[in-house]
């Protein structure tokens, strides 16, 4: 296999850095919340906007891109970021809730570039290092999963308020990746400016392996963020695990999340996207069943390991099969289309998921994931039996 460029390893770096922002925001979002919001069934709240804030700014993140170019468009995501952290660090310091909503909004959008990063890794590859390419930047969100939560945890009580230091360090780390885009090299396919705009997105749209890819992805987030964002509340608050038990387990899902990355990439290369991704299925099945049979600390680590796993083979192989369906002047419509429903569905998974713990249970909220699965296992069905 032919080593992958420059850009695919910056970008994995870079990314490393500026995902870090997720995983500090999955970890004490809630618990932040839970301290200054009006009300405990605002807690899981910053954790939800942070989804917003991608979901809303995804379609002009793609349009500016298609305007600029992306390394602008990168390193002006990065400077936003940088204001973003600063502040949330400023309305944790006053305890002002619907600020620091404002501050992780803004992170959130922020992350509406970093995930752009992948699209750009497929564009300095070949199609047959597609899907290695995009798996490698992926990779990034390992060191971000146990950087972030470790520096949150390490910096609680860095500044007079907890929580603050922490989002004061996210700020310096941004810089240090604004720095780092300056290497980053525009690709020719990047840089090609075609006449015309392609088949409008009617026409895309009904090809089964477009849906596959969205409906992969998405549904993949959906369920990730869903159960993830609840775990931290129902963990530490109602169940009474230790805040270092709360870390550890969301610590090992953000790693499970992309650890496969070293190697999902080849498994699809090798076995065929609709493999890993009902491979991703399975995965999610078995952290329902055994998150539902019990609350001990064992059940959420392996459900969660589970659920990093799930989400890493549905996501990679939905995006390695999104460029079968569009051509390169197309590319910037649909990666938008793509963005805008994974991370608005994710929006709205990470919205409902307190109300739903609040309101029903950590059980009914497991198994509200099941319809869900269906849908995407349907859509495999149905993209493996269409006429080539």
């Amino acid at each position: 296999m032919k080593m992958l460029p420059f850009n695919v390893w910056l970008l994995m770096a870079v990314g490393a850095i500026s995902m870090t922002a997720a995983p500090m925001v999955v970890f004490c979002g809630g618990l932040i919340g839970a301290a200054i919001a009006p009300s405990t069934s605002l807690a899981t709240l910053p954790v939800a906007i942070m989804v917003v804030g991608t979901a809303v700014a995804v379609i002009p993140v793609t349009l500016l891109m298609q305007r600029v170019g992306r390394k602008p468009a990168f390193i002006l995501g990065s400077l936003m970021s940088i204001g973003g952290a600063l502040l949330s660090a400023f309305a944790v310091a006053q305890s002002s809730f619907w600020l620091f909503c404002g501050g992780i909004f803004i992170l959130g959008s922020g992350l509406a570039f970093v995930q752009q990063y992948r699209f750009a890794a497929m564009e300095s590859v070949a199609p047959d290092q597609m899907a290695s390419a995009a798996a490698r930047v992926l990779l990034g969100g390992l060191i971000a999963a146990y950087i972030g939560p470790e520096i949150t945890l390490e910096s609680k009580d860095l500044l007079a308020t907890p929580y603050v230091g922490g989002f004061v360090i996210l700020a310096g780390l941004y810089l240090l990746s604004t720095l780092l885009l300056l290497l980053y090299k525009p690709t020719a396919m990047a840089a090609i400016q075609h006449e015309g705009t392609g088949r409008p997105l009617s026409t895309i749209i009904v090809q089964p392996v477009f849906w596959v890819a969205v409906l992969a992805a998405a549904v993949g987030y959906a369920i990730m963020s869903f159960i993830m964002t609840a775990t931290p509340m129902s963990m530490h608050v109602d169940v009474g695990h230790s805040l270092a038990d709360t870390k550890w387990v969301i610590q090992s899902h953000i790693m499970a999340m992309f650890i496969p990355s070293f190697f999902s990439g080849w498994l699809i290369s090798r076995f065929g996207a609709d493999k890993i991704m009902l491979s991703g299925i399975l995965a999610f099945v078995l952290c329902v069943v055994i998150a539902f049979y019990d609350q001990a600390l064992m059940n959420y680590w392996l459900a969660l390991v589970l659920l990093g796993i799930g989400w890493n083979f549905l996501f990679v192989g939905g995006t390695s099969l999104l460029p079968r369906s569009y051509r390169d002047e197309e590319r910037f419509k649909v990666q938008g289309f793509n963005e805008f429903f994974v991370f608005g569905f994710q929006a709205v998974a990470s919205l409902s998921s307190g109300w739903v713990l609040y309101s029903f249970g950590w059980e009914a909220l497991l198994i509200a994931c099941l319809p869900l699965l269906l849908v995407v296992l349907a859509a495999i069905v149905w993209w493996r039996r269409a006429p080539v």
